[in-house]
């Protein structure tokens, strides 16, 4: 007589999935705020508003980290892929003007292996610390056939707040204006896929280590310059980067003057450029070259900005511009 089929003998082992949950806790813990409501809605994370909100207002983003992950899971290193999951996120709605309050994360994989996604959880927390946000919950999918033993997907979701007369939407914007470039620290989680064309296994692994460097998580520096500065728009350079992510928070009829001379282009993107043959257009349309989030400021303020940002040890350069045109939204000079 044939053995009954189980759930564990179809491949997913829930018995297990409750352990790695469990040895995940601690973890946890260590984001954990005053706001969260523990021990309740079993089914739901359970969050409560920060006071000293006027008219607050929720602004939510949702994100992946792309095909970093195979080049993560190619060479086993697992521990920070999962900061670059939590600053996809908490970036992009500090491009609002909010902040982060909580992150929730989906890994889906085709095995369980608790030291592989131990790793990954480390990573996630590690973010959300750097964030200032708390890891309210999460889900781990065990899908054999969907994915082989040893690949894994990661997805991750957020919640920030900001007062509503305090949301930062580019609308002030005007032709004069300054753009403020802060530094990426790499390559950051856009543009893998082209990366991973232009360079071999071999050539991976050999720069593995440049390619894995984190994103960088911008909450508290921004922060630390709203709270002495009015920042009339923010941009988070992922995909589609200067022409694209760079020129969303622009009012019609503007447009960027950016000077390419005016900050140094890290190595890793001159060895792809090379190596690829890719021409400058494109290079500025799918990485960041650098620049991991751009602000503007009134040129009235620039020379205060600057002399704060130095003495807080932020590292920026000063890119570029804000002019009249009607026909382009970037322009390189």
């Amino acid at each position: 007589m044939k053995n009954k089929i189980t759930y564990k003998s179809s491949g997913v082992d829930i018995h297990k999935a409750n352990i790695f949950v469990n040895s995940i806790k601690g973890y946890v813990a260590g984001t954990t705020s005053a706001a969260v409501i523990k021990d309740r809605g079993a089914f739901g994370s359970l969050f409560s508003l920060p006071k000293g909100y006027k008219d607050p207002v929720l602004v939510s983003s949702t994100d992946g980290v792309g095909t970093k992950l195979l080049i993560a899971q190619m060479v086993k290193k697992h521990d920070t892929v999962g900061i670059d999951l939590v600053a996809m996120n908490v970036n992009d709605v500090l491009c609002c003007g909010a902040k982060p309050l909580f992150f929730l994360d989906y890994i889906a994989c085709g095995k369980l292996d608790p030291k592989v996604l131990k790793s990954v959880v480390k990573g996630i927390t590690d973010g959300c610390k750097q964030a200032g946000c708390s890891l309210i919950g999460g889900e781990t999918a065990e899908m054999p056939g969907m994915y082989s033993p040893d690949e894994y997907d990661l997805a991750g979701f957020t919640v920030g707040i900001v007062d509503k007369d305090k949301i930062i939407d580019g609308r002030a914007i005007k032709s004069g204006d300054c753009v403020i470039g802060l530094l990426s620290s790499g390559i950051h989680s856009n543009g893998y896929s082209m990366v991973r064309k232009v360079l071999s296994k071999s050539e991976q692994k050999k720069l593995a280590k440049q390619l894995l460097v984190p994103t960088k998580i911008y909450v508290k520096e921004v922060f630390s310059i709203l709270e002495k500065f009015k920042i009339k728009g923010i941009s988070h350079i992922t995909g589609g980067a200067f022409y694209e992510k760079l020129t969303k928070v622009l009012p019609q009829g503007k447009c960027f003057e950016i000077n390419k001379g005016s900050w140094p282009i890290p190595e890793i993107f001159q060895k792809l450029q090379k190596k690829g043959r890719i021409g400058n257009p494109e290079m500025y349309r799918t990485f960041n070259m650098g620049i991991g989030m751009a602000l503007v400021f009134d040129p009235n303020q620039i020379v205060q900005v600057k002399q704060f940002l130095r003495k807080q040890r932020i590292k920026f350069y000063e890119i570029g511009r804000v002019v009249n045109n009607n026909s382009h939204k970037v322009i390189f000079k």
